[in-house]
Formats: structure tokens, C-alpha cells, sequence
């Protein structure tokens, strides 16, 4: 079936499905996590956590996991004296801790070597040959093996290696590639270019930031930007992959092998029922050295196997640090684990999703991370909670009733009048930025509530408020309003900061259920039936600040001197 026939299937509700898919792409074990890898994941997570908790009762499936097949994992192993099995099996570990430490809710991590994924492989290139889609050919061409690709000549740049000679290298990863000749099996991708430019044109949104809509478009209108793809590899060369069926002298590819983990999670050819309320994935998030991968071949595989194809992918650039690009031969690599160890699970969660732009690369620097984190989490957010709910203001730990007429005195104040309308449009305004996946500006408009609160705190001083009886109902309004302000913000951070979003509503005893979009949407202040409420007795700190190494040098040289 071709594209436009899906498109007319979608179009007149055929769709059964019934639960919401998300993916992040699975990570290849030939190294250990790192800040990329966690911020794919962070996407997907926040993507589906908002889900969540806009929709009451959505069905969830989440996936990440990862890709253990290649010769690149065979070299990896050798390298560190160990077998492929082994060796996978440590790394994948890794990146399974990477979910648990970081709060990533998926539902299924799969893994690439394990029986059943293997199955899904064979069961869907059967599929493929059924369908008449591969053929056996003598290949020759220019390969690069660290990305385990042929490329054709309009993709190869000439640089100068490290002894002086040139060398031919891939011109999008600059990786070195070496002529080789062999005997494979050819997907027929060259006759999707048509399918492929008309799903993409039909839907200029399938396809996001937009700058990644057109360099795949841009791709598919070059003279030789669809070649047929080679989607094997001998044995002898690629021993670590999957086998094709009928055929030991061959492996599968190692990306149609890495491609199908989503048709596996999914319940393809093993549970009928799963796969019908599950498939197509709603949201397929990647990065930007994968796309033609998820864009082109993907999309490519399923047209030719006669499946739906993905709702939504959803392309992010990469990561810098301070400047630079990481890499283990700078030795800048930034590890999560090491970095949650300084800045939190959750503050390394609030910084990755604040200062990620999809269409730009970010920059990573440890005194932008402490900066953020102090002047937002500790000094914008955590001290407006330590105030409004410590013994010197709030001594009976109330969320108070408000007097109304008092309300509408101070209405006539610009601070309380901006607070209130900033409360009020803030969810709707998240809700725009949350469904297209531009956290920085949730975050930002959350910020500038925030703010406001802050302002709205010091303008109508309540520690002046507390000294007399008479203004105490006027502290009251002050109180409520700043502590709804941190209901409605904390409901709001959920899909960013999951566990100190937590912390904040325990604080202020917000029940579990009450903890929906719909909630955030209903202010207190119109609540004609609204009761006082006890906090929490817990004492808590949201988020200690942090103090850097050079301030620690200081205080240590001050009590010297």
C-alpha cells in the first residue's frame, strides 16, 4: 500500500488505536551514556508525562533501550578483552540505570540481542522478501564502517589524514570510509522516493523543527539521494548481528535490524492486539545524526511491508561543551551520572530541558548549569516555597482562606492584577508549548509567573502584614495567592522536574489526584467553596543551592585569614 493510501485509511477513522506510543531512538552500546543520550530520553519522558496528566486515563508505551549489533560492538569488545555478549550486557546495563536515575517512565527497554527482538527481525524481512522487496547483487562501493553505511560520491569529502595522505571521508560524519566489494541483499528503496516526498509534502508537520522537514525533502530531490540500500552484510565480516533467515552466509543490516526494535515493543507478529491499539508510534524522538535513518529508511521499510507510519518525528541537535563538540578524544564527554552527583537528578533534568533548543545545538558548561540552577530552582522557585510555608509567616503551616472584599482591595494593585492574570493564562499557554514539544518556552513562561509571585511577595511585604491583627487578613490574601501560584506552577513542572514537582505538592498537600492539567486550570481565588487547608509539617529545602568551588576557596581562605 503507498503512502496516500494510509492517508486516506487515517482519514476516514479506521485508526483502532487506543494507546499512545512514544520512543525515544534505542543508543548504541559501543560507549557509555552521555548528556546526548539522556536528553533524547528527557524529550520522549516530558512528552509523555504531559500526555499523562492532560489526558486523564491515556494508555501509555513508552520505549527506549538499546542497539547491540555491528561490527563497531565486535571492536568495542575486543578492545576491552571481553566478548560481544558480555560486553553488551555491561554497557546496556548502563543505560537501563540511566532510566531509573533520571525518572525516565518508560513501560519497555528493549535490547537488540534478545530472542524475541530477534524474531520480530526475521519475522519482518520475511515480510520484506514476501512482498518481493529484496534482491541479491554484488555491491561495490565506498563503506564506512563507524557508521556501518555504503555512501554513494556526491557523500564523501576529501581531508587529510593524521599521516599526512588524503582520505576519503563521510561529508556528514567525517568518518573514514574504504572501498569494498560484496556479495549483499538490496532493499528497493529507489522506488519510494515519490511515497516519501508525498508523505512528507502532505504533512509539513510529521517532520519537526521545520529545518529538518526540509533537509529530508531537500535529500529525496537530489538525482542519486535514493539509491537502493544494501541490507546485509557477510557473516564473515559482520559475525555479531542477526542472521537472515534462509541464509547464514549473511546479516541482517544493523540498522533495519535496529529500526524493527519498535515494531517489536509494539507487539508486531507476536500479540495482534497490542499491535492494533499501539501502532503507529505518536511521537518518535531522535537525533539529528539519525535522521535520514528515521526519515528516509524507516518510513521506507513500513510502506514496503504495508504498515502505518509514524504520526510524528521529532529531530534535536546536538550538544556542545563549553563551545566545543564532545567527543572522548577531547575528553570532554559529560556523564550524567557524575553530573546528578553536583546538580541532582532533577536539576540535571531542568537544565538539559531548559536550555535544549531542537534546531540549534546546545551548549553544556558547568557554570551555566550552577547559575540556572541557584538562580532558578533555589532562589526563583525554592524560596518563594521556604517563605510562604516557614514558621515566621505561615506558623499554623495553613494554605488560608481568603477574604474576598480584601482580594478585591488589593486587586487594584498592578503586581496582584499581573500575578492573577499570569496564573490564570499560564496553563493554556504550557499546554501550546508542551504539545510541540518547545519545553525552554514552558519553562520560560513558567519562570515569568514565577517572577511575578516574587515581585507580588516583596510589594505587598507580609512580614509587615504579620505585626498587626488588623492586616492579617490582608497577609491571609498574600499567602493564598502565592501559594496557588506554586500549585499551579508545581502541576505544571511535572513532565520537567517529576520529583521535586512532587516535593512541592506534597508540601502544600495536594492530593495525587488532583494533580491533572484540568486542575491547573482552576484558580483558587474563583473557588466559592474553597476551605482552608494544613501543609505538610515535613520541613523540606526544594532545592539546596549550590556553591561552587571557587566560592568554597574563599570561605576557606576567609577563616584562614
Amino acid at each position: 500500500m503507498s503512502v496516500r493510501g494510509f492517508l486516506c485509511l487515517r482519514k476516514f477513522g479506521t485508526d483502532v488505536k487506543t494507546t499512545k506510543f512514544f520512543t525515544t531512538p534505542i543508543y548504541y552500546v559501543n560507549a557509555n551514556p552521555h548528556i546526548g543520550h539522556l536528553y533524547s530520553s528527557l524529550i520522549a519522558d516530558a512528552a509523555q508525562r504531559w500526555q499523562q496528566m492532560s489526558e486523564s486515563g491515556t494508555k501509555i508505551k513508552f520505549s527506549t533501550g538499546t542497539d547491540e549489533h555491528g561490527s563497531k560492538i565486535q571492536q568495542a569488545a575486543n578492545k576491552n578483552n571481553t566478548s560481544p555478549s558480555v560486553y553488551c550486557d555491561k554497557i546496556s546495563s548502563e543505560f537501563e540505570k540511566l532510566a531509573q536515575e533520571f525518572s525516565i517512565g518508560c513501560t519497555d527497554f528493549i535490547r537488540t540481542t534478545s530472542e524475541g527482538h530477534k524474531r520480530t527481525v526475521q519475522l519482518f524481512w520475511n515480510t520484506l522478501k514476501n512482498n518481493d522487496k529484496f534482491y541479491l547483487s554484488k555491491y561495490e562501493g565506498w563503506y564506512c564502517v563507524p557508521d556501518e553505511t555504503f555512501l554513494t560520491e556526491s557523500q564523501l569529502n576529501e581531508t587529510v589524514g593524521s599521516d599526512g595522505k588524503k582520505i576519503l571521508v563521510s561529508a556528514e560524519s567525517g568518518h573514514p570510509v574504504e572501498w569494498s566489494s560484496e556479495e549483499n541483499y538490496m532493499f528497493k528503496l529507489s522506488q519510494y522516493r515519490d511515497d516519501l516526498k508525498h508523505w512528507l509534502k502532505t504533512n509539513e508537520n510529521v517532520v519537526t523543527p521545520k529545518k529538518f522537514h526540509k533537509i529530508l525533502q531537500d535529500f529525496l530531490d537530489q538525482d542519486d539521494g535514493l539509491q537502493d540500500l544494501s541490507v546485509s552484510r557477510p557473516t564473515s565480516r559482520v559475525s555479531w548481528g542477526i542472521t537472515v533467515p534462509d541464509d547464514p552466509s549473511q546479516s541482517v543490516y544493523v540498522w533495519l535490524d535496529a529500526l524493527t526494535n519498535y515494531l517489536t515493543v509494539a507487539g508486531y507478529g507476536n500479540d495482534d492486539e497490542l499491535f492494533k491499539r499501539t501502532w503507529p508510534p505518536d511521537v518518535q524522538v531522535i537525533g539529528k545524526d539519525i535522521l535520514k535513518f528515521h526519515g528516509i529508511y524507516w518510513p521506507a521499510f513500513l510502506l514496503a511491508a504495508n504498515l502505518e507510519l509514524p504520526k510524528s518525528i521529532f529531530c534535536h541537535s546536538h550538544w556542545t561543551v563549553d563551545n566545543e563538540k564532545m567527543s572522548k578524544s577531547k575528553g570532554n564527554v559529560v556523564c550524567p551520572f557524575e553530573t546528578a552527583k553536583t546538580y541532582t537528578t532533577d536539576g540535571v533534568r531542568y537544565f538539559l530541558l531548559r536550555e535544549g533548543v531542537a534546531h540549534s545545538d546546545g551548549n553544556y558548561s558547568d557554570v551555566k548549569v550552577l547559575r540556572t540552577l541557584n538562580s532558578e530552582l533555589a532562589d526563583t522557585l525554592g524560596n518563594l516555597l521556604s517563605r510562604c510555608t516557614g514558621s515566621a509567616l505561615n506558623p499554623n503551616q495553613k494554605f488560608p482562606k481568603i477574604d474576598k472584599n480584601v482580594l478585591e482591595e488589593l486587586k487594584k494593585s498592578d503586581t496582584t492584577k499581573r500575578l492573577i492574570e499570569n496564573v490564570e493564562n499560564l496553563p493554556d499557554t504550557c499546554k501550546n508549548h508542551y504539545e510541540t514539544l518547545n519545553f525552554y518556552k514552558t519553562i520560560d513562561a513558567i519562570l515569568a509567573t514565577l517572577h511575578s509571585a516574587n515581585l507580588f511577595f516583596e510589594t505587598l511585604k507580609p512580614w509587615e502584614l504579620k505585626k498587626s491583627p488588623e492586616t492579617h487578613p490582608h497577609l491571609d490574601v498574600v499567602l493564598h495567592l502565592t501559594l496557588e501560584t506554586l500549585r499551579v506552577t508545581g502541576i505544571l513542572l511535572q513532565p520537567i522536574i517529576p520529583n521535586m514537582s512532587q516535593t512541592l505538592l506534597d508540601k502544600i498537600n495536594v492530593g495525587n489526584s488532583e494533580r491533572n492539567f484540568c486542575d491547573a486550570k482552576k484558580v483558587s481565588w474563583r473557588d466559592v467553596g474553597f476551605k482552608e487547608k494544613d501543609l505538610s509539617t515535613d520541613k523540606i529545602v526544594l532545592f539546596r543551592r549550590i556553591v561552587s568551588e571557587d566560592d568554597k576557596d574563599k570561605k576557606v581562605k576567609g577563616r584562614k585569614g
